[in-house]
């Protein structure tokens, strides 16, 4: 199988950076670099970047490599943004497919879409369709994950993370393994371990009374539950409290 991951924009595109100054491509290209090491341990697995360091590719020299080489399947990274440059409290994750809604590319963004809202926690902005041209021009199946909002002050910090970007890039590799019936190799090493959700933001500290430490909060309790059972099969104690 060959799969395309495109890191959304370059180091020099205009734009394209927090309110603070971090570029979108930095985070992009952290999440391919991952989900491509944690490819490799799958059999018969062909990863291609369309992205370089070296250069802002084009959107049509990216999808007019995709569709040269042939590949399976294109997924597009990216971080997302909202409002004129500021910060905002706009937040969560989405997942966009053409309009047409190809069923394998809305199979998968399901997929994308629930397994990276369970491990990170962040609201759940659905999957959606969009006319990107990455989707549009792409003879394959193609989809396009926002991961979260440079804009936001509490996201912007998990962006900055490479614990973070690591979650994200498993979420990523553990919805194409499923779609496709990805096999792992015989010597590959073992999948890891449920990353518990970074936290939104800090509890202030206190002197006495009840100390909790959780993994994750969600208004949708299927998503608890599989979270739940996750962290049971690692071999964790858990429980769900509703509040």
């Amino acid at each position: 199988m060959k799969i395309m991951l495109d890191a959304g924009h370059g180091y020099n595109t205009p734009g394209k950076r927090s309110p603070d100054g971090m570029r979108e491509y930095e985070f992009n290209r952290a999440v391919a670099n991952y989900a491509k090491q944690l490819l490799a341990d799958y059999k018969n697995v062909t990863v291609y970047f369309s992205h370089s360091d070296q250069r802002d590719v084009s959107l049509k020299a990216r999808t007019d490599k995709a569709n040269s080489l042939n590949v399976d399947i294109f997924v597009s990274i990216h971080a997302n943004a909202f409002g004129g440059g500021g910060w905002s409290n706009v937040g969560g994750i989405e997942t966009f497919v053409y309009p047409t809604r190809p069923p394998v590319a809305y199979q998968l963004a399901q997929k994308i879409q629930r397994h990276l809202v369970i491990a990170t926690g962040l609201d759940n902005r659905g999957v959606k369709t969009a006319d990107f041209h990455v989707l549009r021009e792409t003879k394959m199946d193609a989809v396009l994950v926002e991961c979260g909002f440079m804009t936001n002050r509490n996201e912007i910090k998990l962006l900055r993370s490479e614990t973070y970007r690591k979650t994200i890039a498993e979420g990523i590799v553990k919805a194409l393994a499923e779609q496709f019936k990805l096999q792992r190799k015989a010597n590959a090493a073992p999948a890891p371990a449920p990353t518990p959700p970074p936290a939104k933001s800090p509890s202030p500290a206190k002197k006495d009374g009840l100390y909790k430490v959780q993994a994750g909060a969600f208004d949708n309790e299927e998503n608890a539950k599989e979270l739940a059972d996750r962290l049971r099969k690692a071999g964790f104690d858990v429980y769900i409290d509703k509040e």
